[in-house]
């Protein structure tokens, strides 16, 4: 999977890249990402991607152009399934999303700034417009790097146990049931007996039944749907 993301703060956004699984998944060559300086699209002397509103009113919007010459000399290189802005306003990102993202092979994340994009910019170049939640951030960067983490993750290879994503929370559309690590005892507080009993058709019927109650107590809105 290639990623090619667009940012007006490129800095922000290279150091979670560099360690981890997102390190890992890149040095394997499982993805390559890039970030591209809007800035580096513009001829003004002050690097000025942004102006005033038609109409008036506060805050500054991310202007067409550099814009569209960055998305353009990106799709005149390859094709991209989707071209993404992260904006308040977008669909939720929720587990079946960053699913189906993973099966992509090449998108663009635009990460809007200051009040957000030009109209057109969403009329003629996005595909799809993600949200990370009902709030707003200075910019689209941070949404960008959850989206990435959490695609990431999912591609085949990136995780050293290939089932380990498909145990998460979410997957099922339930909550992961709760989890346990050696020592067995600690402090009296022990391990419940049936993960120490080596039956694994037990341990997993203990397994679903826990999902579901900690789902229930938890999020009882994943249940309705």
């Amino acid at each position: 999977m290639r990623i090619d993301i667009i940012t007006v703060v490129p800095d922000l956004l290279k150091s979670p890249f560099e360690a981890s699984i997102m390190q890992r998944s890149i040095a394997k060559g499982l993805v390559d990402v890039q970030f591209h300086n809007l800035r580096d699209y513009t001829d003004t002397n002050y690097k000025q991607v942004d102006d005033y509103q038609f109409g008036g009113g506060a805050g500054m919007v991310m202007q067409i152009e550099p814009i569209d010459k960055c998305i353009s000399k990106l799709k005149s290189e390859r094709d991209y399934d989707e071209v993404i802005y992260m904006t308040p306003d977008g669909e939720t990102l929720d587990q079946g999303m960053a699913n189906t993202i993973s099966l992509k092979g090449n998108i663009i994340i635009l990460c809007g700034h200051y009040k957000g994009v030009d109209q057109r910019v969403r009329d003629h170049f996005i595909t799809k417009e993600i949200s990370i939640g009902d709030y707003v951030l200075s910019g689209g960067e941070l949404g960008a790097l959850i989206l990435c983490d959490a695609v990431i993750r999912l591609i085949p290879g990136v995780l050293g146990n290939e089932t380990s994503a498909l145990t998460d929370s979410f997957q099922d559309g339930l909550l992961a049931p709760p989890i346990y690590t050696r020592p067995a005892e600690y402090k009296g507080w022990k391990v419940p007996e049936i993960l120490t009993s080596g039956n694994t058709p037990k341990i997993e019927e203990w397994r679903e039944e826990q999902a579901y109650q900690r789902t229930k107590e938890r999020r009882p809105d994943l249940l309705d749907e």
